[in-house]
């Protein structure tokens, strides 16, 4: 049996493969380990890597830097990408770059660059840009889907949302259409054609911190009132399945990471899909509601909502769903107030059933649980195994209706 995208990209015949890359590159690989997978089974796969490459610059004494390297397989057109390095070996063709050269995201490249950013912002008219230096920091990044980039001056910070080409346009639609309609969104100040959008940052504190550290956070009821200002329009915009909605889909992913649970998961999924069947999508949704995208005041006011990209016709449970699975996902973490966090989980879920059907809601948070329990493996967790399991003993406690 012929060796697996998944095994070729995260085995030891990785070693090879980016050993190659930074050679054609004039560097030699020190070592690496895998940052991130995303695998699609029977589709594609994506990792990206933490390399120490060591170089040689000019003549100089080698230097060893840390480098975040790319590698694909089954994205045809992802070897087609000038600064792609392709590797064939007649079974498998393996797509390698280095960051920012991203075959998927070709305004990374841009995003990334200390000058082109500063001409950017020149162009856009961003106050005091031209007092100091521009300052890049890369604040999230998955190869070939998106990445954002905060740039900042001394008198000023923008963020870089970097997105696939063909997706540019249809963002700065959602963030305008919000914004306009007078949600707490980052306004858009402009965009290139590759797939860069540059939006103002927004007031607050990540409620993320405020969750970690069991400060003020919203009540059930100032989630709901955000949700309520979506406007109608929304409902117009490109549907996209939800992820309760893609349940077997995350089994399946589980399962090929993790044979020992793809039954399991997969009858977890077929559970999830035959609560939820035949609802009509038809409200106004933010499609990714958790803590990491709404932004708080230190008196646990929400002061902002981030990542609008998966904005459209759904759920409103879904959204519920969302942050109740999110908030109950952190309670399994490692070094987390296990007792606290589902605590607070379960607070919410009372809280949001007076608005949404309460058993809707239980199937569709076990269902966005699912999708998150492919996380520990996607992230290379040392013992990811076991916290997989974890994550699904939780898709089964929601869907049995005792999460407590």
């Amino acid at each position: 049996m012929g060796t697996s995208n998944l095994e070729l990209l995260t085995g030891d015949d990785a070693t090879e493969l980016l050993a190659t890359a930074v050679s054609t590159a004039g560097g030699e690989l020190v070592d690496w380990s895998v940052r991130q997978v995303d695998h699609r089974p029977g589709r594609s796969t994506t990792v990206a890597y933490r390399a120490r490459v060591r170089w040689v610059i000019g003549g100089m004494e080698p230097q060893v830097r840390t480098e975040t390297l790319g590698a694909s397989l089954g994205r045809p057109g992802d070897q087609h990408v000038p600064g792609v390095l392709t590797l064939d070996d007649g079974e498998h063709a393996v797509a390698v770059w280095r960051f920012p050269g991203d075959p998927g995201l070709p305004a990374l490249a841009t995003a990334y660059d200390v000058e082109a950013v500063g001409t950017l912002l020149g162009d856009l008219g961003v106050p005091e840009v031209a007092r100091g230096p521009v300052t890049l920091r890369v604040r999230a990044y998955r190869p070939t889907r998106r990445a954002v980039i905060e740039a900042s001056t001394p008198g000023a910070r923008v963020f870089l949302k970097v997105v696939r080409p063909e997706k540019g346009d249809e963002l700065y639609a959602r963030h305008a259409l919000l914004a306009g309609a007078g949600l707490p969104v980052p306004k858009p100040l402009g965009r290139n054609t590759d797939g860069l959008l540059v939006i103002a940052p927004l007031a607050g504190e990540s409620m993320r911190h405020a969750v970690r550290d069991g400060g003020p956070v919203p009540a059930a009821g100032d989630v709901v009132d955000l949700l309520e200002q979506l406007p109608d329009g929304v409902t117009e915009l490109p549907y996209r399945a939800s992820w309760s909605e893609n349940a077997a889909h995350y089994a399946s992913v589980i399962g090929a990471a993790l044979p020992a649970e793809a039954e399991r998961a997969a009858q977890l999924a077929a559970v999830v899909a035959g609560r939820i069947a035949g609802q009509p999508a038809s409200e106004p949704t933010h499609g990714d509601l958790y803590e990491s995208q709404i932004m708080l005041g230190r008196d646990g006011r929400i002061t902002g909502l981030l990542d609008v990209d998966s904005a459209g016709p759904g759920r409103r449970a879904d959204d519920l769903a969302c942050l109740v699975a999110h908030v109950e996902t952190l309670s399994l973490l490692r070094g987390w107030d296990a007792d606290r966090l589902h605590g607070l989980a379960l607070d919410y879920a009372k809280g949001f059933a007076d608005v949404v059907d309460a058993d809707e809601l239980s199937a569709r948070t076990a269902g966005v649980l699912l999708s998150l329990a492919t996380g520990p493996h996607r992230v290379q967790e040392v013992d990811w195994p076991r916290q997989t399991s974890r994550r699904l003993d939780a898709v089964e406690r929601w869907l049995s209706g005792r999460p407590a």
